[in-house]
């Protein structure tokens, strides 16, 4: 194999590495938004749609620093506030 073979090949499975993780995140993020309405951590699922495509897109890392930031809020209500 030459040597340009072998970078366009890593290119290759670079992007489809890419590719299936931003399809894991969006088929995660729809089935959390689905799950909301019934009896399932949807939640959950949503946050770990934003951990997985955070990694690819601001808007999500975003929106996981939001929620992690409304959790602590939340928790901080609950539970008084605890310094670290």
């Amino acid at each position: 194999m030459r040597p340009g073979e072998t970078k366009m090949l890593f290119n290759t499975l670079r992007q489809t590495k890419r590719f299936f993780k931003i399809l894991l995140g969006f088929t995660l993020l729809a089935a959390g938004i689905v799950m909301i309405a019934l009896p399932a951590p949807g939640a959950l699922t949503i946050a770990v749609a934003l951990g997985v495509l955070a990694a690819e897109f601001v808007w999500a890392k975003t929106l996981l620093g939001r929620l992690k930031d409304g959790g602590m809020r939340i928790r901080d209500t609950f539970f008084g506030h605890r310094a670290s």
